[in-house]
């Protein structure tokens, strides 16, 4: 009934709205919503997801680059060789490349930026993507030669994530505030708290974009998104954080529904190392008192798909662990008690802005209280969450969505914010980095999926869906998401 009561509120509003605004503006510019602002804009010294979203194939380039599909295309590289024994790669960069403030870029910034990311001191999020380069090498000022201590079957995606990104080795120290990059966007400008500006650079030298300007406005109510929308002051939201207004939406033909996948695996975020979480029996019986689909009707409408561990349903290595500890509540009862914790205990559940952590936590609450465990429920800002969950692991739960792809290796590392300290996994890991055929690697995979969910490290959740909503006259939006950002270089208006 609740459900029904806002869809025909919307209805209401969305008729009011479209006799009062008529059709929207055409121009050469897009409005892009977003639901987190990021912490800065440099994706070589963050783990915010919302950096790459803004600088992604826009503002900066690596040497290949992630199509919405996950295929691996040319960038600042127009080709490759690859050695017979999978350990020497040769690029070729892509010739009169300047960065935005007019230097120009050659080997020697990929060498620059490469040992950056892999230097003891580097702040890189995924910084272990980059163990397996033995050497980086300019051979000349348009040729990069790569060696590598392993072959990795993953290396060419890898290096096209917005992690590996290219940096000016002349201007790249105010990336957070000022990005400097040689993407067909250069930065304009950043409204704290509101929005960010990008125009098209006028010395692109890859394929022209349409665009003229971009901007990436920030809002996290998922009333203000509806209203912003309705109104025509937003030309899309590439994931909507109101996704019981999607079928409003999907019934107007003044707009464009489209519902693809994420590498999105939304998570009960557990601190292992915290009491009562690091005792097992207590992980389990949360484990066993999660319902899941409870928990994406009420958050998502629908809108998600359920998992039983970190990885993305549409991998082909995917494996279904839902069922390990499925919802029983007498069960979970009885593993709290042999806990020692017969009458449940209290937490804190510190939750960040977006609509599935907020809502998805009232939800989860409500589930763990049926076994005894009371949650205070703790809203945060995405700066919050950041420093206090993230960086200082002061948490019990949090909830989350963790859209990097392939990321089941982040449980390898112990003072990653869930705090897993497991010796066993760590073994999967380096067995699987080190294995490049496609059987061997299924397998370790399955396995990892499997040591994760028996030892229910986290509440998994479900895979976050990409609810974009986009004006009708809108077109070359992604409508599946293999890794964070918003490309704008297919965009451009039909009208």
């Amino acid at each position: 009934m609740f459900i029904q009561q806002i869809k025909k509120s919307l209805a209401i509003f969305a008729f009011l709205t479209l006799a009062i605004t008529g059709a929207f503006a055409q121009s050469s510019e897009v409005n892009l919503g977003m639901v987190l602002e990021p912490p800065h804009l440099d994706p070589t010294a963050g783990a915010a997801a919302a950096i790459d979203e803004i600088v992604y194939a826009n503002i900066f380039e690596g040497l290949t680059r992630i199509d919405e599909n996950g295929a691996v295309l040319s960038s600042l590289a127009s080709s490759w060789d690859i050695s017979n024994d999978n350990l020497n790669y040769t690029f070729y960069l892509r010739d009169n490349v300047t960065f935005h403030d007019g230097t120009k870029f050659d080997a020697k910034d990929v060498v620059f930026s490469f040992e950056r990311a892999m230097a003891d001191d580097s702040v890189n999020a995924q910084k272990g993507i980059f163990a397996v380069i033995e050497e980086v090498r300019a051979i000349d000022a348009k040729t990069l030669a790569i060696q590598l201590k392993r072959p990795a079957g993953d290396f060419l995606f890898n290096i096209g994530r917005g992690d590996a990104i290219i940096v000016s080795r002349n201007n790249f120290e105010n990336n957070k505030t000022h990005p400097i990059g040689t993407g067909p966007f250069k930065f304009i400008s950043w409204n704290k708290g509101s929005r960010v500006v990008l125009e098209a650079y006028e010395n692109y030298t890859g394929e022209p974009v349409s665009l003229k300007k971009a901007v990436f406005t920030f809002i996290s109510d998922p009333n203000t998104a509806i209203a912003a929308m309705l109104a025509g002051d937003i030309d899309g939201f590439p994931i909507f954080p109101a996704p019981e207004a999607m079928d409003v939406f999907a019934n107007d033909n003044r707009f464009n529904v489209i519902i693809g996948t994420t590498e999105g695996e939304t998570i009960l975020a557990t601190n292992n190392k915290r009491a009562p979480f690091d005792n097992l029996l207590v992980r389990q019986a949360i484990a066993h008192t999660i319902d899941r689909k409870a928990i994406i009707d009420g958050a998502m409408f629908g809108y998600g798909t359920p998992i039983g561990s970190h990885f993305a349903p549409h991998n082909p290595y995917y494996v279904d662990k839902v069922n390990t500890y499925p919802l029983d509540l007498e069960k979970a009862k009885v593993l709290l008690a042999e806990a020692g914790y017969p009458e449940g205990f209290k937490a804190t559940l510190k939750l960040p802005p977006p609509s599935y952590a907020r809502r998805g936590g009232q939800i989860i609450a409500s589930q763990l209280r049926q076994v005894g465990i009371e949650l205070e429920l703790i809203n945060i800002e995405w700066a919050q969450w950041l420093e206090e969950v993230f960086s200082k692991k002061d948490y019990d739960l949090s909830i989350v969505s963790h859209v990097e792809p392939f990321d089941i290796g982040i449980y390898a590392n112990p003072d990653y914010y869930f705090q897993f300290d497991n010796e066993d996994f760590r073994a999967i890991m380096s067995q699987l980095g080190n294995t490049t055929d496609d059987g061997g690697r299924r397998a370790l995979s399955y396995y990892a999926q499997d040591f994760l969910a028996r030892h229910a490290v986290n509440g998994y959740l479900f895979q976050l869906a990409k609810t974009g909503v986009y004006n009708a006259d809108l077109q070359g939006m992604w409508a599946n998401a293999p890794i964070e950002g918003n490309d704008l270089s297919q965009m451009k208006w039909t009208k």
